[in-house]
């Protein structure tokens, strides 16, 4: 069984067709996804969401590229919704420097934010991060000096000095359809690097489709092209990644109800 650690089907990319793609999602035996929120004025139909399927959780967070939009963004408005049983992240948050560095004084103080979610709540950070790897290192390892908190680097694309900083402190990295990709050869080798037990894989649907369907809207179903080549990588069979990195999501958001 394969788990999607992060997408966004709540996305109006599905609106047309959101049943086919679960139907498809159970066909392909994508066991757990995490629909991650992106915007906390999502949250209420986010839940609702949630509360209608089985092994879909979600986040609580705001993505970078709106983080202007919450210049009085608290903690307490994050950690409020921590104990509902369906939230087991906080985040996404981060860094985008590839689009919105204009905003960047609003990303870094939302971001802090969100790890100051993470520190009380205790749920994992899961962090994006584009065209910002020194910003990145130096408030996730300086504010896990001040209280220790556990996360994720998702959608991984960045440098190996930030993996291993990631990794330094506890994180988890997840790779997305990207390592697919032709040029991606960088990366795949700091993925091979990377210990088993830390891997996550992903497809952060609607985008980044992986090889064969680069171009095309992304969906969790296409997560196993994802599995195939991350096998590749580690000299692994696919069923071995799929259950490698199933327990390991169920290590790292520990809130989730493990079927059985």
């Amino acid at each position: 069984m394969f788990t999607d650690s992060h997408c966004h089907i709540h996305a109006q990319d599905f609106n047309a067709d959101r049943d086919d793609v679960l139907q498809r999602m159970r066909e392909n035996n994508i066991l757990y996804v995490a629909d991650i929120c992106d915007d906390i004025k999502e949250m209420p139909s986010l839940l609702a969401f949630c509360e209608r399927h089985k092994n879909i959780y979600t986040s609580v967070g705001v993505h970078p590229e709106y983080a202007d939009r919450y210049p009085d963004l608290k903690a307490e408005d994050l950690l409020k919704y921590a104990d509902n049983p369906y939230v087991i992240g906080v985040g996404e948050c981060g860094l985008d420097y590839y689009y919105n560095a204009d905003i960047k004084e609003y990303q870094l103080r939302v971001l802090k934010v969100h790890i100051t979610a993470a520190q009380e709540s205790g749920l994992p950070l899961i962090i994006h991060n584009r065209s910002s790897d020194e910003d990145m290192m130096k408030i996730l390892t300086e504010s896990y000096r001040v209280k220790p908190f556990k996360g994720e680097l998702h959608c991984f694309s960045s440098s190996a000095e930030l993996c291993k900083a990631a990794l330094d402190i506890g994180f988890y990295i997840s790779a997305s359809g990207i390592i697919t990709f032709k040029k991606s050869d960088e990366l795949r080798q700091i993925f091979a690097d990377v210990p088993n037990e830390r891997l996550l894989i992903e497809t952060d649907s609607p985008y980044l489709a992986p090889v064969p369907h680069r171009g095309e809207r992304n969906e969790p179903a296409f997560v196993i092209h994802t599995a195939e080549v991350l096998a590749q990588i580690k000299n692994m069979n696919v069923e071995e990644i799929a259950q490698l990195t199933t327990n390991n999501f169920l290590s790292l958001f520990d809130k989730v109800k493990k079927d059985e």
